[in-house]
């Protein structure tokens, strides 16, 4: 689109609907008003926005709880069992998960699906927000990160992974 050059006004001082292009201020003519383009309820739609919570501890403070930090850093599949037991009440077992990511792992690394998955788990049952990263990236790049970081979650809730406590 180029610029419309300036008209002059006619005789009687009008420039009879034709667009006169001031200095840097853009010419739109779409004969649409501006304000019909957001609906009448945008204002309260961004002020009801619910971003939910913020989790207790930090993607990246695994020294809090550091027996985890390391389990997770050798065996990533344990803890991965024992956040997906305590999840699922119970209805997947700590070695049955294990043994899920373990053979997953190998494949093109895609225990990041199951992870990811329980990571949504955990944020759509407590109302988390999703940051710093999105679920899917967090597994991909910070694994045991993410890992370690569900793991203080329950456990903060009162719901020790290591013990298989259900989830109430």
């Amino acid at each position: 689109m180029g610029r419309v050059p300036p008209t002059a006004p006619s005789e009687d001082g009008m420039n009879r609907g034709i667009p006169v292009q001031h200095a840097g201020i853009p010419v739109q003519q779409t004969g649409v008003p501006v304000g019909s383009f957001t609906p009448q309820d945008y204002q309260a739609n961004i002020v009801n926005q619910h971003v939910g919570s913020s989790w207790n501890t930090g993607l990246f403070d695994c020294h809090e709880d550091q027996t985890n930090a390391v389990m997770t850093a050798f065996f990533p599949c344990v803890t991965f069992g024992q956040i997906a037991e305590v999840v699922d009440e119970g209805e997947m077992t700590c070695p049955l998960g294990s043994f899920i990511y373990l053979l997953m792992m190998p494949a093109l690394c895609s225990q990041w699906v199951m992870g990811s998955k329980y990571r949504a788990k955990i944020r759509s049952r407590y109302g988390l927000v999703e940051a710093p990263y999105s679920d899917i990236v967090s597994h991909v790049f910070c694994s045991c990160c993410s890992l370690c970081q569900e793991y203080r979650e329950l456990k903060t809730r009162n719901l020790d992974p290591s013990l298989a406590k259900k989830i109430k």
